[in-house]
Order: structure tokens, then sequence, then C-alpha cells
């Protein structure tokens, strides 16, 4: 006689709130915690009269508060933090200290020093927590990562890759730290998933009006001897490739500007929505594996940042790791503070 085996218990959805309603907070974060069955989305944190009007028709149901300690009291377990980047480490640690398991937004900290701090704490607290980098899950770099692990570019020896866009607004505030912080935060962190750690690192940029960074470009050595070269500007007029990156039996070239997550989302559409099409890009927006001129068009994989709340939940709950290991926004920012000093003294800085 057969028997059926027990089903699988159902995780009980975490609480989770929500610190900011701004551009980020509002299409990057509330939309796919609300689509997210192993998310229970349940206030945010703003004190804006408009922003709490927009909450309220966005998703109905979700209250409004107007501190972390009011949310830790209705009962929230974890939090996302997505606010000017100055108030990043300040809001995680009191959020940590609250007791709630925490996902900050990038840039993570505005330093290595405050970065190491807040991880310290939670591993004091015994309280997960985790950097956003939803870019890992950008479909064109899922697919350079697949096509790396089988293989077809052989051993790679240099990974370009561009932020780059024209954008009538400037780009970050000064509260949000400058397109180094910005857009170097993933850029930064791409490279030292695909390639390790870094030994050296040569930066430039162009100063903008109101003090901050723009049109940045960042060389990094690698300690296996690969090179990363990084580009971030919102103020570029011709975009370069999104990626190229050799080896020594191929290169792969993404000449698409962007993943199309983040246009979904804007756009209104949520992994809920979507289903099984969410993060899926067209076949004019595929990259190509190239052995001299001629290349091979190979299928970009869907883009997945809808698994990095239900993953993060479950290391709430005890059932496996954080999407993001912590100490690797120590080592970004690492990298970005050296970067920071290369462009300002225009040499190499060398890492330990």
């Amino acid at each position: 006689m057969s028997i059926d085996p027990a089903p699988a218990a159902v995780m009980e959805p975490v609480r989770f709130g929500l610190v900011g309603y701004g551009f980020g907070g509002r299409y990057f974060h509330a939309p796919l915690l609300a689509a997210a069955p192993e998310c229970e989305f349940m206030g945010v944190v703003t004190r804006s009269a408009e922003r709490r009007a927009l909450l309220g028709t966005e998703h109905p149901g979700v209250t409004a508060f107007g501190s972390l300690t009011e949310l830790r009291d209705a009962g929230a377990e974890a939090v996302a933090i997505s606010t000017p980047a100055d108030t990043h480490s300040p809001l995680t640690d009191e959020a940590l200290e609250l007791g709630l398991a925490v996902v900050c937004d990038k840039p993570f900290a505005l330093d290595a020093d405050a970065a190491g701090r807040s991880v310290e704490l939670a591993e004091r607290l015994g309280l997960p927590l985790s950097p956003y980098q939803n870019r890992r899950w950008d479909s064109d770099f899922l697919t350079l990562r697949s096509l790396v692990a089988d293989g077809v570019l052989g051993e790679l020896t240099r990974f370009e890759s561009r932020f780059e866009r024209l954008d009538p607004d400037p780009g970050p505030p000064p509260s949000g730290g400058g397109t180094l912080r910005d857009f170097g935060s993933h850029l930064v962190d791409q490279a030292l998933v695909l390639l390790g750690p870094v030994a050296s690192v040569y930066a430039e940029w162009r100063g903008r009006e109101d003090g901050l960074d723009d049109d940045v470009f960042v060389a990094l050595t690698h300690v296996g001897g690969a090179r990363s070269h990084l580009w971030g500007s919102w103020s570029q007029g011709a975009p370069g490739p999104r990626f190229r990156v050799t080896g020594t039996t191929g290169s792969y070239v993404n000449t698409s500007l962007m993943d199309g997550q983040e246009d979904a989302l804007i756009a209104g559409s949520t992994p809920a929505t979507l289903g099984a099409d969410w993060g899926a890009e067209p076949a004019e927006r595929w990259g190509r594996v190239h052995r001299g001129a001629d290349g091979e068009v190979v299928p970009t994989l869907p883009g997945a940042w809808s698994t990095f709340y239900p993953t993060f939940a479950r290391a709430v709950r005890g059932q496996g790791p954080v999407p993001v290991d912590p100490r690797d926004a120590v080592m970004t920012a690492t990298v970005l503070d050296a970067a920071r000093r290369s462009a300002t003294d225009g040499a190499v800085v060398r890492l330990r």
C-alpha cells in the first residue's frame, strides 16, 4: 500500500514594510513586495501627504506610518529602505536596533566604514541584512553568467559594462551621492560577482554644477588578472553597448541599453500581472557571441528581480541565505571609496 507524502509546509508570509515612497520605493520595491506571496506588504513609512495619497491609490489597504517604531509596533518583521543615500546607514541601523530584518537599497552606505558597521550590527543581533543588488538578476547579466558557466567564452580577460543614458533629470540629487555611488554600486557589484576581488582601481569623472560627479569611468584590475572597464552617466547622448565581455575563446556583446524590468515596473506591470512573461526580452534586444567578425545570436534569459524578496523572506524564516551577502556591500563600497580617491588625485589606488 502506498502512502502519500505529507504536504510541504506553507511558509507564513513575512510582514514587510517599506521606508520611502519616492521613485525607488514606488517602482522598484512596492510592486515586487506586493507581488511576492512570501511577503505581506503591510506598511510604508512616509510623512509626505502627497506620497501617502499615492500609496492609498496604488496599494489600497497598505498603511502609512510616521516612523520605523510605529511600523515595528504594528507587527512588521522586515523592512526595505529606499530613501536618499545619506539616510541609508542611519535608517538601516535604527531598523536593526528595533529588531527588524533589513533590505537596503544602493548605495548601501556612503563609505566602506559605515557599511561595515551596519554589517557587524546585524551579525551581533542575529538579523538578516541584504543590500538590494537587484541588477544581479538583470536578464543580460544572467545570460552572461550562464555563458561563462558553460565555458562559451573561455577564461574572461575583460569586462566592459555601461549604465549610460541621456536624461532630462541630471541624475541623483546631492543627497543621492552622485553617479559613482548610484550607477557605480551596480556596475562594481556585477564586476565583483563576475571576476572576484580587486587589486587596483583607476577612475575619472566629470563634475556637475552641484559639485557631484557624472560621466564616470572606472578601471579595475582584479586579483586574478582580468580587467573591468565600467562607465556610468546620466548625460551621455550616445550610450555604448551594455556589455562587451571578452574571453579567451569568444566575446559576448549586448547593445541593448538596459534590462527591461525597470520599464515594465514603471509602466505598471508586475510579476503578478505578467506571470511567466515577466522579465522576457524581445529578440531584437538579444546579444551575440562573437569569434571575429561574425556573431551568433544568443537568446537572453528572462530577468528575475522577482526572486529577490521571496529569497529574503525565506532567509527571515530561517530557510536559506539572504539573496546578497551584506559583506559584498562592504567590498563594493571599498572599491567605490578607492575610485573616489583615484578620480580626485588622478592616481591608481591599490587595495590590499
